[in-house]
């Protein structure tokens, strides 16, 4: 059986929220427009980039391993 990976949303808002990062803080660490865009990301309405990612981690001082979650695939 292979491993399909998926992005943990939930552990991306958990730690923002743990830091104390609020929505306006990640857009502009993000180049976003506004809040609006980056909560649309955090609730997965649009995707993540791989490009977002390192600056996620960096943020959140955690690895990128970290917001993946890997489900198992028939």
């Amino acid at each position: 059986m292979n491993r399909k990976p998926r992005l943990n949303l939930d552990f991306i808002k958990q730690r923002r929220v743990q830091l104390g990062l609020t929505n306006q803080k990640m857009a502009e660490k993000l180049s976003f427009k506004n809040a609006s865009t980056y909560f649309k990301y955090e609730n997965g309405t649009y995707i993540f980039k791989a490009s977002h990612l390192p600056i996620l981690a960096e943020l959140f001082q955690c690895s990128m391993d970290d917001f993946f979650i890997f489900e198992r695939s028939k």
